[in-house]
């Protein structure tokens, strides 16, 4: 009987023991603000806003430039011609509201395609670095946390891992 005891707490606490886990954390939008490819999908994203910017303004400058030929001209336009003229100008301003509308999307999207490279590198770092370490659950820096030792924060060794250099906080 001693010896089943024996046995019994020798397995419990060797189930204990395995079963332990060790948990990380990881301040993923800080390491993509350290990221020097960063500042070449703000230029591209900012390329990309001013091109379709200037698009608009061709757009709006047409626009323009119908209503002006429109109110010098109408008198002598014929009721056909009128409403050709009028059609033309609507269909011209639904293209400019329809293009305003979804212009902070197409950045969006766009910004969206250049960044996501960038989220993979971090996450196949940090991969390696969970995997080399034995951590069984990395959590985001975002997630409300009572308390967390900051031996568990794999974020500068996840940049380490990326050759990203470090930058001392100022105090």
């Amino acid at each position: 009987m001693k010896k089943i005891s024996i046995l019994i707490i020798a397995i419990v606490t060797s189930l204990q023991v395995n079963a332990q886990s060790k948990v990380g954390t990881i301040d993923v939008e800080y390491i993509l603000s350290q990221m020097p490819q960063l500042e070449q999908v703000n230029q591209d994203v900012k390329a990309y806003s001013d091109d379709l910017e200037s698009q608009l303004q061709v757009k709006v400058t047409n626009y323009k430039a119908l209503i002006e030929v429109y109110q010098q001209n109408e008198s002598s336009f014929t009721e056909d011609i009128k409403k050709a003229k009028q059609d033309e100008i609507i269909a011209l301003e639904q293209d400019i509201q329809k293009f305003q509308k979804n212009g902070a999307s197409l950045v969006q999207i766009r910004q969206n395609e250049l960044i996501n490279p960038l989220y993979q590198l971090i996450g196949e770092a940090f991969n390696q670095v969970a995997t080399e370490e034995k951590f069984t659950q990395i959590l985001t820096i975002n997630n409300t946390i009572a308390y967390l030792d900051p031996a568990f924060d794999i974020t500068l060794r996840t940049m380490t891992k990326m050759g990203i250099p470090i930058q001392k906080e100022e105090e």
